[in-house]
């Protein structure tokens, strides 16, 4: 269903001189005669002519009517969301199409590889996935990461952080 859109100008209220146009009457005619073909080569496209009321003040406290003629015109929607079709993108190139090429954002073979054989052992191995911190094995001595960092020195810290140490670490503080 097409839709449209539509404009409402004023009617002339007087004519307008031309050469050959005689008279106040075809003055008029001339003059609603521009209008129209003024808005007809932009596409607007004439409906019909309206009688409108419109109620205006009238000195300071009253108001009275005026009566309005206007003319309608209409034109097709240039933009209108049914006529709107998205470009399509093509889509991204699978690893099996050149598996020779290393690009930038291409992973290299042996990350390809860790990450196949950790899909299918269920491992997720999203970077953006979380963490935790008593999974993470220290690369020294092996221990288990608890986010305390030297329990060795207790002497010069506050009771609240000797109990969260503790609780954290209880093979460390109890030395």
């Amino acid at each position: 269903m097409p839709r449209y859109e539509y404009k409402v100008v004023p009617a002339p209220t007087k004519g307008l001189k031309a050469k050959g146009v005689k008279g106040a009457e075809a003055r008029f005619a001339h003059a609603v005669q521009e209008l129209m073909n003024g808005l007809a080569g932009y596409g607007w496209e004439y409906q019909r002519a309206e009688t409108l009321p419109s109620i205006e003040r009238s000195g300071l406290t009253s108001s009275t009517t005026e009566w309005r003629n206007v003319l309608v015109f209409r034109r097709l929607r240039e933009h209108d969301a049914e006529a709107f079709a998205p470009e399509l993108l093509p889509p991204p190139p699978s690893a099996d199409d050149n598996p020779d090429q290393n690009d930038v954002g291409t992973p290299a073979k042996a990350d390809t590889a860790d990450a196949e054989t950790a899909a299918r052992s269920g491992k997720n191995t999203d970077e953006k996935s979380e963490i935790k911190p008593e999974v993470i094995a220290d690369d020294i001595d092996g221990a288990f990461d608890n986010g305390v960092e030297d329990t060795d020195n207790l002497a010069d810290t506050s009771s609240t952080l000797k109990a969260l140490a503790a609780s954290r670490n209880p093979s460390k503080s109890e030395t």
